[in-house]
């Protein structure tokens, strides 16, 4: 808790508390998988699970994508191009089948510091029971390959775990799972 009353300065701040069981309450909304709606061309399905230590399934997880338009752009006032108006770009599945799945389009390279372009990317937040904070990761595409190497972010990574934030090909789009810890533990961000 912050607060500007002197009377009240002395009071501790509000520790942070795990979340759930029941996190899908009032999270989860009919529209929440479709970033784009069906028949979009081009548009793929992301789908993937969200994996303990033991490299057991989380059921009760739910996984949030933040991504660009296809040009590279967002519908936000602080994007240096120019907000790309109706433009959604967020995605939130939850886990119960089994695996979170989203609806989507390839965003395309945005901007990075200096300037110089990022891979195409999704942003991806994973919130769970037991976690005192959501965990921060990026899914990248297996055909821009070329584009990894030059990515500020991807490049910042060891070589060796680097393929943990790279989706795979499947019948309808991509597959990543996320392994929340152990063997092969997907890279998380400390935003």
């Amino acid at each position: 808790m912050t607060t500007t009353d002197p009377a009240r300065a002395d009071l501790p701040t509000t520790p942070s508390q795990t979340a759930g069981p029941f996190l899908h309450i009032g999270l989860v909304w009919d529209d929440g998988p479709h970033v784009v709606p069906e028949g979009t061309p081009g548009a793929v399905w992301l789908r993937g699970r969200v994996l303990d230590g033991a490299g057991e399934p989380v059921a009760d997880a739910l996984v949030e994508t933040w991504q660009a338009d296809p040009d590279g752009r967002f519908d936000h006032p602080d994007d240096p191009r120019g907000p790309a108006a109706g433009w959604r770009g967020f995605g939130r599945s939850d886990t119960r089948s089994g695996e979170y799945a989203v609806h989507t389009v390839l965003p395309g390279p945005v901007p990075g510091p200096g300037g110089a372009p990022q891979a195409p990317h999704l942003d991806v937040s994973v919130f769970a029971r037991g976690m005192l904070h959501r965990t921060v990761t990026r899914v990248y595409f297996p055909e821009h390959a070329d584009a990894h190497a030059a990515d500020p972010v991807l490049r910042a990574v060891p070589a060796d775990r680097r393929s943990t934030l790279i989706a795979t090909r499947a019948a309808d789009g991509y597959r990543f799972d996320v392994r929340l810890q152990g063997e092969g533990e997907t890279v998380f961000f400390d935003v």
